[in-house]
């Protein structure tokens, strides 16, 4: 799968200076699904409230990257919500607002993730798209990651060359927008890779492809995976209906 160590998997950078100061900020994953006994109320007055929430926490520093229709790729997932800003307290508060909205009041919790911009293992100039300006692409794949034991203990430049081997995979790719960002001490995880595309199929290939390669050896965890489309908020109401 993905390495996380730098969005070199994806995109190698030509250039080999670092950034002076690099942007910073926290971002968190929702994963929500529909309660069984309660049907979510999605009616226009509850649409409404949903876009008016977003509106409010856009206005004070939480961005909504996206709602995604997970529905259908697992039995127990249905809606992923997208958050970052500059604060983890802020995304806390923010993602309490959202479910407390009409909508979303009723939806079970399934998974939650939160992570930060650190600097990329031998890549410092990785910066996550979403900190980039980068504009949402149409699809949302979601994983964890935890390298092995021994990879910490390697020699630098075996596991440099690990990842350049990588990166190289990787570089056929270039609609793919990687997002990798640090989750030590926030969860049960290292990294977490959000990868973007607006090709579902240029995901499933690079993933496949970046299996046959040596850092392949040290991966101990990398579930589970999120995969959905990003979709407006009235299309939250479809999904959820």
């Amino acid at each position: 799968m993905t390495h996380p160590a730098s969005d070199e998997a994806v995109h190698p950078s030509p250039h080999t200076e670092e950034p002076d100061v690099g942007p910073s900020g926290f971002t968190l994953w929702a994963i929500l699904r529909r309660n069984p006994d309660r049907a979510a109320d999605v009616s226009a007055p509850a649409v409404s409230e949903l876009e008016s929430v977003v509106d409010v926490l856009d206005a004070d520093g939480v961005t909504i990257r996206g709602f995604y229709d997970v529905s259908g790729m697992r039995a127990d997932a249905d809606l992923m919500i997208w958050l970052h800003g500059d604060t983890a307290e802020a995304l806390q508060a923010g993602l309490r607002a959202l479910r407390r909205t009409t909508m979303l009041s009723d939806l079970l919790p399934t998974w939650n993730a939160m992570g930060v911009h650190r600097d990329a293992e031998f890549n410092r100039q990785h910066v996550p798209g979403f900190l980039r300006g980068k504009e949402p692409l149409q699809w949302l794949c979601l994983y964890p990651f935890v390298r092995s034991f021994e990879w910490y203990l390697l020699p630098e430049e075996e596991r440099r060359a690990m990842l350049a081997e990588h990166g190289r995979k990787g570089a056929a790719f270039r609609g793919v927008l990687a997002n990798t960002v640090a989750s030590f001490a926030l969860g049960d995880y290292e990294w977490l890779l959000p990868l973007e595309s607006d090709d579902l199929v240029d995901l499933v290939d690079l993933m496949r492809d970046l299996r046959a390669t040596d850092a392949r050896r040290h991966v101990r965890e990398e579930v589970p995976f999120f995969t959905g489309r990003r979709i407006p908020a009235a299309e939250v109401a479809e999904v959820l209906s």
